[in-house]
């Protein structure tokens, strides 16, 4: 017994002994960036290497706020991807319940299709989505332009649809015989028993907005219809470039990710172990 116990101990030691560095380097870019947020522009060049902060972060946020308004900037981010998240989860739920419990013609049709996009670049499809956004519908530099043209992610059917093919389909049959309605057994029943999954489906889409980029720059051109990203990116000027604000701002943009998923990485592995495919 006491052996089984020190070969256990031998494993994890060796295993934090690997994993340990690893995490360091994979820590040191974020460091990094920390320190140069408090930095100056000058310092940031400087041919002295530099692994402490400094005391520019407050001034180079100011700066920020004045060259770009990133509160405003960072508001229409949240409000963008929380709104992203709740539909999009709600979308893919429900085209996975139907590819998963219903049976119709053409369904291997669609899942093939489906699997398709996946594989499709979204350099393919910006130019004819924007064109239908922006000129035929009109909808530049507006909410629904950001909001709606993504909301159905292939990827995020095909893994709801695996959490609901995943369930015992007696539950269902024994709900319809007691009379239950079909949304009622969608809702009632099977969300709350993909609940794990629709939480790591949520953070994986509420990163995606999060850190959307080349949509947001081409379908607003609005100054104050700009996402935290597209903000960041107007800092880069063809004379001056103003790398403490960069700095600043992604720090700001990154922190609160890093804290959510520090807090709910427990939800995120069990989703991905409850939709992962066989």
């Amino acid at each position: 017994m006491r052996s089984k116990s020190q070969s256990l101990l031998l494993r994890q030691i060796a295993l934090h002994a690997v994993l340990t560095p690893l995490a360091i380097i994979w820590l040191f870019p974020l460091w990094m960036m920390f320190v140069f947020s408090t930095m100056s522009d000058f310092g940031i060049f400087s041919p002295q290497i530099v692994l402490w902060p400094s005391t520019n972060f407050i001034e180079n946020v100011k700066n920020l706020q004045a060259d770009t308004d990133f509160i405003r900037a960072i508001s229409i981010s949240i409000g963008v991807a929380v709104i992203y998240t709740i539909l999009s989860v709600l979308l893919t739920s429900m085209a996975g319940w139907a590819l998963a419990r219903y049976r119709f013609v053409g369904r291997s049709i669609v899942i093939a299709i489906i699997l398709g996009t996946i594989t499709l670049p979204f350099a393919v499809v910006v130019i004819p989505q924007f064109i239908m956004v922006a000129r035929q519908f009109k909808l530049a530099n507006t909410w629904m332009a950001l909001i709606v043209p993504p909301l159905f992610n292939s990827l995020g059917v095909l893994f709801m649809r695996q959490a609901f093919t995943m369930m015992p389909g007696e539950l269902f049959d024994a709900a319809r015989v007691e009379g239950v309605k079909e949304w009622q057994i969608f809702l009632r029943i099977a969300l709350p028993l993909a609940r794990p999954t629709m939480a790591a489906l949520a953070i994986i889409l509420f990163l995606h907005s999060w850190n959307n980029y080349l949509w947001p720059l081409l379908i607003n051109s609005k100054p104050g219809m700009m996402t935290a990203p597209v903000a960041l990116g107007t800092l880069i000027g063809l004379t001056k470039v103003s790398w403490g604000g960069i700095m600043a701002g992604a720090i700001m943009l990154t922190a609160p990710i890093l804290v959510v998923f520090v807090f709910l990485q427990r939800h995120f592995i069990a989703g991905i172990a409850a939709g992962a495919v066989k």
